[in-house]
């Protein structure tokens, strides 16, 4: 099992990742994408990815603004796993912009 990480770790590891915020036991990013379809795009290759590691964050889609939140549910917070897919989520982000 992961095992949740502690604040140190959490801001370490968000000073590596300056487009996300911590709220709670979560971390948050909210991307604007150019327009809708753009936005699903980047939604399913997350998803994608999401799937083959097991681990699924958040999504919410106005438009084409896209917020993804993630905490590992099963550990009540912040573990290694949330910080790889927030990488990863940076970048089919770059790669979509």
């Amino acid at each position: 099992m992961t095992e949740l990480l502690n604040d140190t770790q959490v801001s370490e590891a968000l000073s590596r990742l300056p487009e996300w915020t911590q709220d709670g036991t979560k971390i948050t990013r909210t991307v604007e994408f150019a327009n809708f379809p753009q936005a699903i795009q980047g939604v399913n290759r997350i998803a994608e990815i999401a799937e083959s590691e097991n681990h699924h964050p958040d999504f919410d889609v106005r438009w084409r603004k896209v917020t993804f939140s993630l905490s590992t549910h099963s550990q009540g917070g912040l573990t290694s796993k949330d910080i790889t897919l927030a990488e990863e989520i940076d970048g089919v982000v770059d790669a979509l912009s």
